[in-house]
């Protein structure tokens, strides 16, 4: 009996934390099914479906809002386990934190933003001669630029001076891979974090930031 009294109220506990971060819930089931419908595509239709939704040069060029909503509804390689991962670490933090409008704020600025500077900055490197003309159909879709976005904004739920050392972590993280392979999306994804922490205006007055040197304190009694 108190083994299923336990099991409900866990059960409750998890239901009131999805309820806390609807959002990234929704999305996140969104990707399981999108992701379960890819496992069942063969590999060449696969490619000829994704490539259409894809935030390549040709599609922004044809139809860039359908595209934008659509990239980001799919998972290239189709792994989604991490991805549930990741989203209960960041994503759901930061919608509990900041409202599932302010959350997505941040996602949609990320997503939006960075992939039109990167996609500007790979059609700069074609017609410079500098990429081949076939990168206009680069397959591009996934949700890496909005993580990216999250992760960053959630530097402002860290009290300093712990907040300067997730800083720099996170732009090492991602700056390290923009000097090393400096690929279009190497640089999408530190534009994205730039777009994170450019969001400050978005978290004034959210709540006490987390003291790590607190949470210490407490566990240690």
């Amino acid at each position: 009996m108190n083994g299923v009294i336990r099991f409900r109220r866990g059960l409750g506990a998890a239901a009131g934390y999805v309820r806390g971060a609807p959002g990234t819930y929704v999305w996140l089931l969104i990707l399981f099914v999108t992701t379960v419908a890819l496992h069942h595509m063969s590999p060449a239709f696969e490619q000829q479906f994704l490539r259409q939704r894809s935030t390549n040069i040709r599609e922004l060029s044809e139809n860039p809002v359908r595209v934008l909503i659509s990239s980001a509804m799919w998972i290239d390689g189709g792994h989604w386990l991490p991805y549930a991962f990741l989203y209960t670490v960041f994503h759901a933090q930061v919608e509990r934190w900041l409202g599932t409008w302010r959350w997505l704020l941040v996602c949609g600025s990320a997503h939006v933003f960075a992939t039109l500077l990167s996609e500007g900055a790979l059609l700069k490197a074609i017609r410079d001669g500098m990429a081949p003309h076939s990168a206009v159909n680069t397959l591009d879709i996934g949700v890496s630029y909005a993580l990216a976005g999250v992760i960053a904004v959630l530097a402002y739920r860290i009290a300093a001076p712990w907040r300067y050392l997730y800083v720099l972590v996170v732009l090492a993280l991602y700056g390290i891979p923009l000097v090393t392979g400096r690929t279009f999306t190497d640089f999408g994804h530190f534009v994205s974090i730039l777009i994170g922490f450019a969001c400050y205006p978005l978290v004034r007055g959210r709540g006490k930031a987390w003291n790590p040197k607190e949470t210490l304190a407490a566990l240690r009694g």
